[in-house]
């Protein structure tokens, strides 16, 4: 199939390993969403023409080949929700119009290279749950350029205060002395907004006093209306009596 650009078989069961032959013109490949197994063939790493792959969503293991960086026209790389392990391969930062890295939900347990702080063209950043640790290498300004991302859910990493504020909610502590992680994250800190438990309270605390001040309200108006019904009935006995005369 000499002609074929793009090869998307995602979601549709197969099992086995990626295959060993692949053409060499192929731009797009999307093996998404099934049940392959093993490592990254030296057949995916040798495609130079390769734009975008994405293996998420399988069974693949083993380390990422440090040949993944020979994919030089790379814009999207997804390896997401596999059982990768080991270190985020350097070569990655030969891929510099790398626009899409989705690492996420694997077993990688190195620290986070600091060339990836250098890669300009990023704008999604997806490196949560793994094992990840030491500390975070980016600094405000490159997290804020991005679209999207995400560290949350490694729990031996941290980041430095003095340099990322803690309003930026990263899913993960700040660290200590030591480059350790000072304290566990919140497990909603992605969400939180700091005046939320003061509105809240006084929210609460409102509906409280209405609910509080209803009661006597209520006993008022009744209290009024059997007066007025008293002064109804004395009024037309007294009115009565008149005419008795």
């Amino acid at each position: 199939m000499d002609k074929l650009k793009t090869l998307t078989i995602s979601n549709a069961n197969l099992t086995g390993f990626l295959p060993g032959h692949l053409h060499s013109d192929l731009t797009h490949i999307d093996f998404s969403g099934n049940k392959l197994k093993g490592t990254i063939p030296s057949s995916i790493t040798m495609l130079s023409c390769l734009e975008s792959l994405n293996l998420s969503n399988n069974n693949l293991s083993g380390e990422v080949p440090a040949t993944i960086g020979d994919l030089t026209s790379l814009t999207a790389l997804s390896l997401a929700s596999n059982s990768f392990s080991g270190q985020i391969p350097g070569s990655i930062s030969s891929v510099s119009g790398l626009i899409h890295l989705d690492l996420s939900s694997n077993q990688f347990n190195s620290t986070i290279p600091k060339f990836i702080s250098q890669m300009k063209s990023l704008r999604h950043l997806n490196l949560a749950n793994n094992n990840l640790r030491g500390v975070l290498p980016f600094n405000q300004n490159f997290i804020k350029n991005l679209d999207v991302f995400n560290v949350g859910g490694n729990s031996n990493l941290c980041y430095n205060h003095s340099v990322l504020s803690s309003n930026l909610k990263l899913g993960i502590s700040p660290c200590d002395k030591y480059g350790m992680p000072a304290s566990p994250p919140s497990k909603d800190s992605s969400y939180v907004d700091d005046s939320s438990d003061y509105n809240d309270s006084d929210g609460s605390s409102n509906q409280k006093k209405r609910h509080h001040s209803g009661p006597n309200k209520f006993v008022l108006g009744v209290a009024i209306a059997f007066s007025s019904i008293v002064l109804l009935i004395i009024f037309m006995i007294m009115c009565a009596k008149c005419c008795c005369r």
